[in-house]
């Protein structure tokens, strides 16, 4: 049976590793089923600890897919940590009590930032405001990810560069098309074997 994921902490033994969906309750970020958060200092803080900056006056959402896999330390950069440089000062001034009237900054909002299914992200890795992740992405430890990211890219690096793709362009349309992460839970378990496999033609004739 497939575990479920409201569970906080799916596996007994390991309470550093809980369901996110369990653990975060805000306005601003919405997580798929499944995806999960390790931290030896308990995975509950994940707000606080990895996505500093989140504002409910600029607005901005952290989207994360379903099946993702967040490692100890990664930070979404949200919009509300960047300073505007567009004028001539990059000042927060209408952070502060007595100038609440002064003009947003220009230039700060750069979107929503967007993470796929299926997706990898390695210990300490920094993600930038507006970064859109494709699925199946694996984001090397320590990587600073601005931009895109390819679907089933490897990206490491400061900045983040990729360095190879996981597999040919015929057979990550195939994924793409087959979108197993939007199975239901029951699917999924009775194809792990193709999900986890290597035959994309199994794959798609699973049902």
């Amino acid at each position: 049976m497939p575990p479920d994921p409201r569970l906080r902490h799916p596996i007994p033994a390991a309470p550093r590793l809980a369901f996110l969906r369990a653990v975060v309750d805000h306005p601003q970020i919405e997580i798929g089923e499944y995806s999960y958060y390790d931290d030896p200092a308990g995975p509950e803080h994940f707000v606080e600890r990895c996505v500093p900056y989140l504002f409910d006056f600029i607005g901005d959402r952290l989207v994360i897919g379903r099946f993702v896999m967040i490692a100890t330390g990664v930070q979404f950069l949200m919009n509300g940590g960047n300073h505007g440089q567009a004028g001539f000062s990059t000042y927060p001034f209408g952070a502060f009590p007595g100038w609440q009237g002064a003009p947003p900054p220009l230039g700060v909002n750069r979107g929503d930032t967007i993470i796929g299914h299926d997706v990898w992200i390695g210990r300490g890795a920094m993600i930038l405001p507006g970064t859109r992740v494709g699925h199946g992405a694996i984001i090397g430890a320590g990587a600073v990810v601005g931009g895109e990211v390819a679907p089933y890219a490897v990206v490491a690096g400061n900045p983040a560069r990729e360095l190879r793709r996981r597999f040919d362009a015929a057979t990550v349309a195939g994924l793409l098309e087959i979108a197993w992460w939007d199975w239901p839970a029951e699917r999924i378990e009775r194809n792990l074997s193709a999900i986890l496999g290597h035959d994309l033609g199994r794959l798609r004739a699973a049902g």
